[in-house]
């Protein structure tokens, strides 16, 4: 003898033409979005150059800023003075206003003031992405210093 189910009427009484009307209102709007976007692309424009011009997908330089544990500040192999790295960091910022990083690279023996002191030179000249870097002993074990 089969058992019958009861499944309800729940499923009889769904009206599926209201989804299939907005499915298809937006098909038709990303098709008609799309076609406005290949015609703004395909304008005849006969474009200036510029020879110092970058490319946009052109990555912006990062400063890495060593600070050794006597509180030198090093940027590119070179010893710099507080007053030479807010120079250094005032070009930096014309050249990448928005999106400039600095990575500072402190000795874990320094005394702390002169981190922070490289931190107030970054928000002095506008730089708000900088970055303090550490060593994940965890991982590797034999880069811990003693």
């Amino acid at each position: 003898m089969a058992v019958r189910i009861n499944k309800g009427r729940s499923l009889d009484n769904i009206n599926l033409t209201p989804m299939i009307d907005m499915v298809f209102n937006l098909l038709i709007f990303f098709l008609v979005a799309s076609q406005f976007a290949d015609e703004e692309r395909e304008l005849k424009v006969v474009l200036p150059s510029a020879s110092e011009a970058k490319p946009l997908i052109a990555k912006p330089r990062e400063l890495f800023v060593n600070i050794d544990q006597d509180g030198h500040i090093v940027v590119d192999r070179k010893q710099v003075e507080l007053e030479e790295l807010e120079a250094i960091f005032r070009r930096a910022a014309v050249d990448n206003p928005v999106n400039q990083t600095v990575y500072i690279r402190a000795d874990k023996r320094v005394a702390f003031d002169h981190v922070v002191a490289v931190f107030n030179v970054c928000n002095k000249v506008g730089i708000r992405d900088y970055r303090v870097t550490t060593v994940n002993t965890s991982a590797n074990p034999s880069n811990a210093l003693p």
